[in-house]
């Protein structure tokens, strides 16, 4: 007889969407990570996603086809055929321009092969970069869980986007997310507004790059800071938090320079995302530790919470990064059952940690 299939309730799709897949970690060199995310009700707003960049986007047929366009760019159109490319379009427009010299045509041939090239030297480096992507979307159930996966959404569509144009991730990559996220002055918004109390959802993002032997670049919307632990000091360094550039959550800062600026609301204006505003740490020694968490673990300002945590790691940090994490994730639920004890159990939010150790 016959199996029925039945449907997922959207809670348990969502959770699926949302959990972390152990089969996509990447690897890097002198690199071992793992993450776990666990919600507090049957689904939660923390979401966790590892980018394995050599398994989700075909590298090699990228970098062809960067290879390919640089070379067809700089060949002029032949008369009576039709744009091949954007470039041959441009040109075409060139050429209805009253001011147009042949070199014209020349110079931007050149320039915009010369992108490709470029394209595809960016890309090659992708063959030995992880990305990780944490979100917590503020509260915890299935409106927390939908308004995660539209941060997760929007972010792999603009990706490949980015991996098409300049073959990496970049600020703008950034702004236009952040941008997405913004609540419109004459629309809705992605997040949603809560009607009884006219307030934005709210969700932090952290997303980060592992190079190997521990280099770290990641930017950051208003999630807690990272933590290093060092292996030779058996505690958690401190951070030169001048380097650590934070912007507000998700959506709540629009570039002052931006021409849609006056469609959206913004809690202030500030300047425009620079190269310099994607944070670097660098894992210096073998066994150093990488720590990324959410506030369900960790809310990133009590000292108390934070010799905890530093305790687990120093009797675990020898472990390998799976077994770290674990003990990490542990150390939370326990804090739960104490919440639960003092009746304080609208404390409890959903956890994710994320471990990144230097072998």
């Amino acid at each position: 007889m016959a199996k029925t299939y039945t449907a997922p309730s959207i809670d348990e799709y969502l959770r699926k969407r949302l959990m972390p897949v152990e089969g996509t970690i990447p690897h890097v060199e002198g690199i071992e990570m793992y993450g776990n995310s666990i919600p507090a009700e049957t689904v939660g707003g923390d979401l966790f996603e590892y980018i394995n960049f050599p398994q989700r986007y075909d590298i090699d047929a990228r970098i062809q086809r960067a290879l390919k366009l640089s070379k067809e760019f700089l060949e002029p159109l032949p008369a009576g055929v039709p744009p091949r490319n954007l470039v041959d379009d441009h040109v075409e427009w060139l050429k209805s321009r009253p001011d147009y010299r042949p070199e014209l045509e020349t110079e931007y041939r050149r320039a915009r092969s010369s992108e490709q090239v470029r394209v595809a030297e960016d890309l090659h480096e992708l063959y030995d970069t992880a990305g990780v992507l944490l979100v917590d979307a503020q509260g915890h159930g299935i409106i927390s869980a939908k308004i995660a996966s539209t941060v997760h959404d929007t972010f792999h569509a603009l990706m490949l986007a980015e991996l098409d144009r300049r073959g990496k991730t970049t600020p703008e990559f950034f702004e236009r997310l952040n941008l997405r996220l913004a609540q419109s002055v004459t629309a809705r918004n992605a997040l949603g507004i809560i009607e009884k109390e006219s307030a934005q959802e709210i969700a932090t993002m952290l997303y980060g790059e592992v190079h190997p032997h521990g280099y770290f670049r990641f930017v950051n919307f208003g999630h807690p800071p990272p933590l290093v632990f060092s292996a030779e000091y058996s505690k958690f360094m401190e951070i030169d938090k001048s380097r650590m550039v934070q912007f507000l959550a998700l959506g709540l800062q629009i570039p002052k320079d931006h021409p849609d600026r006056n469609r959206y609301f913004s809690l202030e204006f500030r300047q425009r995302a620079k190269s310099s505003d994607i944070a670097e740490i660098t894992l210096m020694s073998p066994g150093d530790i990488l720590f990324l968490y959410t506030d369900g673990v960790y809310d990133g300002s009590d000292k108390d919470e934070r010799q905890q945590l530093e305790g687990v790691m120093r009797e675990h940090y020898r472990q390998p990064a799976k077994d770290i994490c674990n003990a990490l994730v542990e150390h939370a639920l326990k804090q739960d059952d104490h919440f639960r004890q003092i009746g304080e159990e609208d404390r409890i939010d959903d956890k994710t940690v994320f471990v990144i150790k230097r072998n």
